[in-house]
């Protein structure tokens, strides 16, 4: 028993099984086999290596953003100058990545507390019937007091009088200056995978050189601060055309970046998108048109509580940084090479499916491929010895293996003593 037990582990650890194998002369079969072998050969590096970099692992930045707006605008509005500047236009002020730059606006001055008539198309009435005290409308302004006011037929509103009109915006937009305003982004990431932070004030950029630069997307590619009119035409817009009644942008810092390489090659490239507000769009959104908000500016007259009232419309600005660092990782690498070879198993499958299924010769070739035996013990009751059958593959299958005969598996006499 201990014998047997050694002899069968030796076998286990200094024995090597091999399968067989049958070289197979088919020119077609042959020429399926290495087109398959070329196409996947192919897929590996081209589509694995080179284009999906299956060599390197990934990551993704942890990032923040900071922006921040210059210019200053005019209007001149019924003899009435003003100049409007940061504090004015921008909306929020605390240098968010998204914020909204105000280019037109309906301004209703001296508002205050009381009962007024509603504007027209709001609340129509013909009697204090059809304004029940008390209610209100969604469309409306206030809270209906019961009465019909007769000179404008509309219903009398509780609210912050007189209402605002907004039927006609201005046109063309009050804050066309704001073209020439311009925008300073300031952006940092990090790959904690990699343990790398790059800022797109990268090596290039100094005071000097934001002092006077402008970003151009060929000339000057990396430089962070951007002209309001080319950001809308880069996304697709007419400036006019959007500042009237509004509109989004999406600024895309895009950091896509080989790790492989120096990592001073680590650079943002800039991309704008016209989100929503373009001219082409208003057949799909005609029931929304641009980008519009209301705020309020408080104070007290006479000991009396007013509000000036504006009616803002903007562009929106969405600065989204988008990210993907890559560097060599021998686990993909391994991972990938092992897949690829995996899959040109594909290529006998394939090969064996002609071979046994559609080739004239197929039972030639199953013959070849397959190997049946059966092995019958006889114990000679005379001499005590057992009786084997033994096969040898005839010599001609070397010579000609398209041919019957090198299928055929001769049996020797059965021996004897």
């Amino acid at each position: 028993m201990k014998s047997q037990i050694t002899n069968a582990l030796s076998d286990f650890f200094f024995e090597y099984e091999t399968p067989r194998q049958v070289l197979v002369k088919n020119r077609r079969v042959g020429v399926v086999c290495r087109l398959i072998q070329l196409g996947v050969l192919a897929y590996i590096i081209g589509w694995v290596f080179i284009y999906e970099k299956g060599y390197q692992s990934t990551d993704t930045a942890v990032g923040s953003v900071f922006t921040k707006m210059k210019g200053v605008g005019y209007t001149n509005v019924s003899g009435r100058e003003t100049i409007w500047d940061v504090a004015d236009y921008v909306f929020p002020s605390q240098g968010d990545s998204s914020f909204v730059v105000m280019t037109n606006y309906i301004i209703t001055e001296g508002q205050k507390m009381g009962t007024c008539p509603e504007l027209k198309g709001k609340n129509n009435c013909s009697s204090n019937a059809d304004c029940e005290g008390g209610r209100f409308k969604r469309t409306g302004h206030g809270q209906m007091t019961g009465v019909c006011v007769n000179a404008t037929k509309t219903c009398e509103v509780l609210a912050w009088c007189p209402v605002e009109d907004d039927h006609d915006i201005p046109d063309p937009p009050l804050l066309m200056s704001a073209e020439n305003y311009t925008l300073f982004i300031k952006n940092s990431v990090t790959f904690p995978l990699f343990g790398v932070t790059r800022s797109n004030l990268v090596e290039a950029i100094d005071g000097k050189y934001i002092s006077r630069c402008l970003f151009h997307p060929t000339k000057d590619p990396l430089c962070p601060i951007f002209k309001l009119g080319d950001i809308v035409k880069l996304s697709g817009f007419n400036f006019e055309t959007i500042a009237k009644e509004g509109g989004a942008i999406g600024i895309v810092v895009d950091w896509t970046c080989n790790l492989d390489v120096d990592v001073k090659h680590c650079k943002p490239e800039y991309n704008f998108h016209g989100l929503y507000g373009h001219l082409d769009e208003k057949d799909n959104a005609s029931a929304s048109l641009g980008y519009n908000f209301r705020y309020a500016k408080h104070y007290i007259e006479d000991k009396v509580p007013k509000r000036t009232l504006l009616k803002v419309f903007g562009i929106r600005f969405d600065i989204i940084v988008k990210s993907l660092a890559r560097k060599f990782d021998i686990i993909p690498t391994l991972t990938a090479i092992g897949s690829g070879v995996g899959i040109f198993g594909v290529a006998t499958v394939v090969c064996d499916l002609v071979l046994l299924y559609l080739l004239p010769k197929r039972e030639f070739y199953k013959n070849m491929k397959f190997k049946y035996t059966d092995t019958h013990t006889q114990q000679d009751e005379s001499l005590g010895l057992d009786t084997n059958i033994y096969y040898t593959l005839d010599a001609n299958a070397r010579q000609d293996p398209d041919s019957e005969a090198g299928s055929i598996e001769t049996e020797v006499s059965e021996i004897r003593e």
